[in-house]
Order: C-alpha cells, then structure tokens, then sequence
C-alpha cells in the first residue's frame, strides 16, 4: 500500500513559479499543491527548505567507479550496484539512467568479458529484489573506436530498460581529446586507477593513427551500431561534438542530441539546427572543463543548454542547479528543469519531473549547508528512500 502523505512549510519549485505551501501525495501521486499555511497535524514540516521534483540524471558514470573503486580491486557487481543506488539517491537522483560503457576494454582500461552484461543483470535483480531505492534504466555509451564493439551492443540490445544510446569515438587526436597533452592516462575517459586504454592495448593499435584507427573501426562501426538502432524509440546521442562536420554528420544520421560537445561553435549550430545540448554539471561546479574543453558556464551564459547530467559526481547535479540560479541568474525553477523536467521528456518520461497533480510524487527536500545544497529527504513515489 503506497503512503498518503502531506508535505508542508515548503518553497515549492513548480515549472512555472515559486510558491510556499504544501504538497499532498496520495498513492505514489501528486494529489494536491497548495499555497499557504497548512493544518494537517501529520504533515512533514519542511521548516522553509525548498522541495523540488527528484532529480533525473541521463547519464552518469558512477556505477563504474564502484565496479573497480581500485586498480586490480573488481568488486561483486550487485554490491556495486547497490551502493551506486545508495549514492545516487542520497544525491537527490530518483531516476537514474546508467550510462554503461560498451566497447571491447571496460573499467580502467582491462578486458572483463561479462562486465556489461552482469551490470545489466545485477541491476535487474536489485530491481526484482526490491533492493534499489532509485528507478534504474539504461544509456548504453557505444565506443566506436574499439574492435568488437557492434557484438558487444547487439549482446545487449534491444533491451526494454534502454533509454538511451551514445555514439562515442574517443580516438586521440579529436573530439574530447583533441589536445593530445590533455590525453595522457585518460583515453575513454574510464580510468579510476591511473591506466589508459592506450597503456594496455597491444604495440601495433597503440601506433595507429587517427585516420587508420578511424578508418579501420570507428566508422565501420558507427555504421553497423546505426543500422542497430534503426526503427527503435531510443534517444540518439553524438558525443563530445568538436568541429562543424561533427553535427553535421549526426544530424544527416538523424541523431537528434549533442551531448558533451566540447566547443561553443558546435553547440551554437547543433542548437541552430534544432538539436538538444547535453553538458556535466561537474563542469560547471568546477568552472571549467577537464580536458580544457568548453566550459558549461559559457554555454549557459550563450543559453545553450538544454539538459544537465551528473556524469562523473553525482552530488554535482543538485549543486549545478543552485549555481545556475545563484550565479547566472538563472529562474530557479528554469534551472531545475534543466535536472529534471527537460532530461524526462528527452527519454520519453511524461509521467514524472514536475511537481504537479497527477505525476510522480518523486520529491525532494533541498537543505544548504554554507550555501552548498544536499538532499535532506528523498521520497519515491511517495515513499521515502532517503
């Protein structure tokens, strides 16, 4: 039996204003938004903090952190699912996509052959189990550049909990690591201990040039990874799109996302040419990029900025929000949408990211500790998780 609860004495964030009241759940769902006092002697007090939806992140990479918190350290990967879950949630993450890493080397650069599939199947039973306090779905993130990858994904794909797909290339020498001074130790953006894809591939692949790398993988592959997907509702992403002929080519393969990319010049025409932006909120917390890429405060000075994504720090989504707002003047609830309305209709998920009646009563209590926000409570469907 789903809770009834009343939530009052909240800033409440709707997509349209700020309002102080109350917020009535009845049965997982919003059954009333109130301004004003609220006499319901059960009723959660909020005592002034704000209340917003519950966070939706498209793509985060943290479960991979705990699959390997240390180089030669593999950990069981339903333990690691559980305490990913755990971190998501407290981080104010209600619907977590899982952006799993699929190409022919996983975590830190080493082959472990049934790492994607015995994430997918740990995540189904935490689901099964009722161990997972967030609602867990996938982003599969397609490496191009690796040989393999097309068996890997159709290994996988279609899958109902997909989401969303990623066509990654993360060959040096462009895109995200056009600079090659800023490559060193990170290719694939995946080690936690140090490696590079690069240190553990064998002589012959370690020399190839972009063009050869390109010519022999990533475009093949890109071709049969399409092919894949075609005819499938998924959201369709490009990856770290650097130069002109990037978005032009994702929009002639009809991808609709430009997630990451790394320069305002890409990010001015995919907006031009009715593309969603994608960026990590990471980034924005830190001010600047990585990998001395595009920082995400100029993209949202420019505003082109459709959606945030944790992508490697999960509390830095909540804490992205509050910074757009308090920093660049954002609306807060314009910000908010960034998280989470703007992320659930990118991937279909009309029934939740907003408080209002009828969906989810996914909410979360937003307190600040020397101006930094953190998730005081989290419910799920009414239900607290957190």
């Amino acid at each position: 039996m789903l809770e009834e609860i009343v939530v009052k004495n909240a800033i409440i964030v709707t997509p349209d204003t700020i309002i102080e009241g109350s917020v009535h759940v009845r049965e997982g769902v919003i059954a009333d938004v109130q301004a004003g006092q609220c006499s319901t002697p059960s009723a959660v007090d909020c005592e002034g903090d704000y209340l917003i939806p519950g966070l939706i992140d498209l793509h985060t990479n943290n479960l991979e952190r705990h699959l390997r918190p240390r180089r030669d350290a593999d950990w069981p990967v339903l333990a690691a699912v559980m305490a990913h879950d755990a971190e998501m949630v407290s981080a104010g993450v209600t619907t977590i996509l899982d952006a799993l890493y699929v190409g022919a080397r996983n975590i830190g650069g080493e082959f472990r052959p049934n790492l994607l599939s015995d994430s997918i199947a740990a995540l189904e039973t935490g689901r099964q189990k009722g161990v997972l306090r967030g609602d867990h779905m996938l982003h599969l993130r397609a490496e191009t550049s690796r040989k393999g990858m097309p068996e890997l994904f159709a290994s996988v794909y279609p899958h109902p909990e997909v989401r969303m797909v990623s066509v990654m290339d993360h060959t040096p020498g462009q895109r995200q690591f056009a600079n090659g001074a800023r490559m060193g130790g990170r290719l694939g953006g995946l080690g936690q201990d140090g490696n590079s894809d690069s240190q553990l591939e064998p002589r012959h692949e370690n020399e190839m040039t972009v063009e050869e790398r390109q010519d022999r993988y990533s475009i093949p592959n890109r071709a049969r990874l399409l092919s894949l997907v075609k005819g499938h509702r998924v959201a369709l992403a490009s990856h770290d799109d650097t130069t002109a002929e990037h978005v032009d080519q994702a929009l002639a393969e009809g991808i609709a996302i430009s997630e990451f990319p790394t320069t305002v010049a890409a990010a001015q025409l995919a907006r031009s040419k009715s593309m969603k932006i994608v960026a990590g909120s990471p980034n924005l917390v830190l001010g600047r990029s990585r990998t001395g890429n595009v920082a995400v405060e100029d993209l949202a000075k420019l505003g082109l900025l459709d959606v945030l994504a944790s992508d490697y720090v999960p509390a830095s989504l909540l804490h992205g929000v509050f910074l757009l707002s308090e920093k660049l003047a954002v609306p807060l609830n314009a910000a908010v949408a960034l998280a989470i309305s703007s992320p659930a209709r990118m991937v279909g998920l009309y029934d939740r990211g907003s408080i209002e009646i009828g969906k989810r009563a996914d909410l979360v209590r937003v307190g600040r500790a020397e101006g930094v926000p953190f998730a005081r409570v989290v419910w799920r469907e009414g239900r607290r998780v957190a």
